[in-house]
């Protein structure tokens, strides 16, 4: 068992309530656009610049532009686009036609705030994530912490991870290569999720292996 030092940027209480509907909530990146995802089935392979899906879900943001709109939306995708193919919580770059109808995928758009659905779905997404024909339903609530990896410090967490259960992630740029623990730097964003008991203490959520550490991960991953 390996233990990661994470500089937290939070209160403990505060990283404590985060859960993954707090991520998913649209975030600013400093131009005064937010995200909106949007999860749903594939009505069709993507195509000509458009990616099909019946939403079924999404952030607090994305589900407000829904209110009164059918469940079928075409999104633009284009080539700042990233497809990406998740199997066993392990992501691969792919192409628009590798996904299939059908398939589970997430939709990131970044637009301005309160913006229409029309005007969302006109500007390209990020990332279009494919999650296959089965959705995973975790039966426990996400804590999130989002920090600088660290060394030493009086605001440190030590995260307790096994090589079999955690996935170590590098994001350059959208694209996400697999990696090991001994591959993350000192310094860089580290994001990491545990799935733990809901009231679960900062001690027994910090002593839960972790399921996945992504390093230098963009905000509308997933």
């Amino acid at each position: 068992m390996r233990s990661l030092k994470l500089f937290l940027v939070a209160v403990a209480a505060a990283l404590l309530a985060t859960s993954a509907a707090f991520a998913d909530n649209g975030n600013t990146n400093g131009q005064g656009k937010i995200r909106y995802s949007f999860l749903g089935q594939l009505t069709a392979t993507p195509s000509n610049g458009g990616v099909s899906i019946t939403v079924e879900g999404g952030n607090r943001v994305a589900l407000r532009a829904m209110l009164g709109q059918p469940v079928t939306q075409t999104f633009a995708y284009g080539s700042n686009t990233e497809f990406l193919k998740w199997s066993k919580g392990i992501p691969t770059v792919v192409q628009a036609g590798d996904l299939a109808a059908g398939d589970w995928v997430w939709v990131h758009v970044r637009a301005p705030r309160n913006a229409a659905l029309t005007e969302i779905e006109q500007v390209q997404a990020g990332i279009v994530g494919d999650h296959g024909t089965q959705l995973f339903k975790p039966d426990k609530p996400l804590y999130l912490f989002r920090g600088t990896l660290s060394t030493v410090g009086s605001s440190t967490v030590n995260v307790h991870v096994t090589g079999e259960n955690t996935i170590f992630l590098l994001w350059q740029g959208k694209v996400p290569s697999v990696i090991d623990a001994s591959k993350l730097a000192i310094g860089d964003r580290i994001v990491v999720r545990i799935r733990a008991d809901k009231g679960s203490t900062l001690a027994q959520v910090t002593s839960t292996a972790a399921a996945k550490i992504a390093e230098r991960e963009p905000p509308q991953a997933k």
